[in-house]
């Protein structure tokens, strides 16, 4: 679908960023808490049939599983299926997105971090090989994490370049199994980081945030029980300015209520949510003065750490939608990754 961009740019025909196998890095193990662990090879995205996001088809409790968004070219999303971490030269290889630039993202110059999260961002103009004449790139932003045994990680890309919802995507991964307990509880506690996107408006924003998810191996029958919070969300703009105050102040007026912080994202907990893989997807949403304000999906997936410590860390991704606090007809999308452990 054509997308309806904010600013008007010179017409060009691009070439995309490079290819690169989902998620992988060099061959260097040192682990700095933002960079990959080892290579471990390709899977190739297929149809999700199911309620888990398409990619690893035939999982089992020791396999690699890679997972991707949904594609939909309506909506925008899904358009990511490669995206590669480069450790020597700490960049980011992006595929299949228009006018991002013809090179690997580099560290944004603003916000290059988000806690343990690695921002990154494409070149903001290309030349014309044939005129030299300079055309301008939309603005595209990356994340990435790595946990620090290196058995999982996640990118998500968002760009607030149109009108609508741009085009971009999420991965997450399990490097290697998972050994799941057949008793018993675990709590697992992280971080959290995401992009905030708008239909409507152009724009882009990001948040941070503290993420727990427990889990009982023992119920329900089909499946263990899930629960998670998203919590402690702060909101930045592209420059890293805060921007969670005013946000709050439209959001109070919107419910004419006192909030001493946005509200909690919290995991809806029922039978059906995991699967004898280790993989996790159900619902989740925020309240707001007794209503329900943010509402979506989350993705997630147990994995063993990297010295065989079991069942001992959880990579996931959320996105949810909103009404835009104090603008009318504007609607918001954040897109989050979590890695939490115990």
């Amino acid at each position: 679908m054509d997308r309806v961009l904010v600013a008007v740019l010179a017409l060009g025909l691009l070439a995309g960023c490079g290819d690169g196998n989902p998620l992988s890095g060099s061959d260097d193990d040192t682990d700095t808490g933002t960079d990959p662990g080892t290579d471990t090879g390709t899977t190739d995205p297929i149809d999700s049939d199911g309620r888990l996001p398409p990619g690893t088809e035939s999982p089992t409790p020791s396999s690699r599983i890679v997972r991707y968004e949904p594609q939909d070219e309506e909506a925008g999303t899904g358009m990511i299926r490669s995206p590669a971490y480069d450790r020597e030269n700490d960049t980011f290889f992006v595929d299949n997105l228009a006018f991002d630039g013809n090179a690997p993202y580099s560290r944004d110059n603003q916000v290059g971090s988000l806690g343990p999260f690695a921002v990154y961002e494409n070149a903001a103009t290309v030349l014309d090989p044939v005129t030299n004449e300079t055309i301008g790139q939309f603005t595209h932003k990356a994340i990435y994490a790595v946990s620090q045994s290196g058995q999982t990680e996640l990118a998500i890309v968002r760009t607030g370049a149109y009108v609508d919802y741009g085009f971009g995507g999420f991965v997450y991964q399990r490097n290697g199994g998972v050994t799941l307990p057949e008793t018993g509880q675990a709590i697992y506690r992280g971080s959290y980081a995401g992009l905030k996107d708008y239909s409507g408006a152009g724009g882009l924003d990001y948040v941070t945030g503290d993420a727990t998810v427990a889990i009982d191996f023992e119920d329900f029958n089909d499946g263990s029980g899930v629960s998670g919070v998203i919590s402690n969300r702060r909101y930045y703009d592209l420059d890293g300015t805060d921007v969670t105050e005013t946000y709050l102040t439209a959001l109070e007026e919107q419910y004419e209520t006192d909030l001493s912080a946005v509200p909690d994202l919290v995991f809806k907990v029922g039978p059906g949510v995991a699967d004898s893989n280790g993989e996790m997807t159900g619902e989740l949403q925020s309240i707001a003065a007794g209503e329900v304000f943010e509402s979506g999906n989350f993705y997630a997936i147990l994995s063993d750490g990297a010295d065989g410590d079991k069942a001992s860390e959880v990579v996931g991704v959320i996105v949810v939608e909103s009404e835009l606090p104090g603008v009318s007809g504007v609607t918001q999308r954040e897109t989050g990754g979590f890695l939490v452990s115990r």
